[in-house]
């Protein structure tokens, strides 16, 4: 048995898919793509599958990642992962994934990992590129300013029945304007996941006046290593392959 890292994209008509039904997409995936994986046990036997932490419908992402067990024998010993990245499974595995998935999702990286925390568990902050409708430049730097000399950002909800009083502001690790558009700009922002992922759009609602979200895309997921960062996968990401097109 092998446990398999996979990196994805999440982009297009498919944002609109919520994150219960990719995970069915997923399972059926594999079994398309001839790729063996383990199922648990008891007496609805599912296969095992992790995947990090959840998107939004509606958002796009360069940064999904899934773990998956596999007892498939081609991709087990963990000598072959080591050879020459050419002659690796690697290439092998993104190609049949992709040609089985649908439109939209993208396997751009797959290594072995060892067995560990968990992907909800490790990533402790995640970046995104939010694209802002109705605001100039100079307003947008105004705001992002704003949000980052408050000492904090306290926001109310009701959970479970329950009001619940939040301070986000530990949780916005950078926030920066980016770039325009033509109606628009571009944020960039380093937002918090434990002991709860903050939402983009949590963020841009929470501060006076509101921003509204044309687009919003998760770039990276990070881990914490020391004082350091890096993402959940550190294999060579390879190009998305080209768009399929619909019969």
């Amino acid at each position: 048995m092998m446990r398999l890292r996979i990196r994805f994209h999440k982009k297009g008509k498919v944002r609109f898919t919520s994150h219960r039904d990719v995970a069915r997409i997923w399972e059926r995936t594999f079994r398309r793509a001839g790729i063996a994986v383990a199922y648990s046990q008891g007496f609805s036997p599912r296969q095992k599958l992790s995947f990090g932490l959840a998107l939004s419908t509606g958002h796009e992402s360069e940064a999904e990642f899934l773990d998956v067990e596999v007892v498939d024998d081609r991709y087990c010993a963990r000598e072959i992962w080591d050879r020459d990245r050419d002659a690796s499974p690697a290439a092998e595995v993104v190609e049949a994934l992709n040609a089985a998935l649908p439109v939209g999702i993208d396997v751009v990286a797959v290594a072995p990992i060892d067995k560990g925390e968990s992907l909800q568990q490790a990533v402790v902050a995640c970046t995104w590129s939010i694209e802002i409708d109705g605001i100039d430049r100079a307003d947008a730097e105004a705001w992002v300013a704003d949000v980052l000399s408050r000492a904090e950002i306290v926001v109310e909800r009701e959970r479970k029945g329950k009001l619940v009083i939040e301070d986000l502001r530990p949780h916005v690790h950078a926030l920066d304007v980016t770039g325009v558009t033509e109606t628009g700009v571009w944020l960039t922002a380093d937002l918090g996941t434990q002991p709860r992922a903050l939402r983009p759009t949590e963020l841009l609602t929470a501060v006076y006046p509101p921003l509204v979200a044309r687009s919003v895309c998760r770039m990276n997921q990070w881990t914490s290593q020391g004082t350091d960062r890096e993402e959940p996968l550190m294999a060579p990401v390879v190009p998305a392959p080209p768009a399929k097109v619909l019969a």
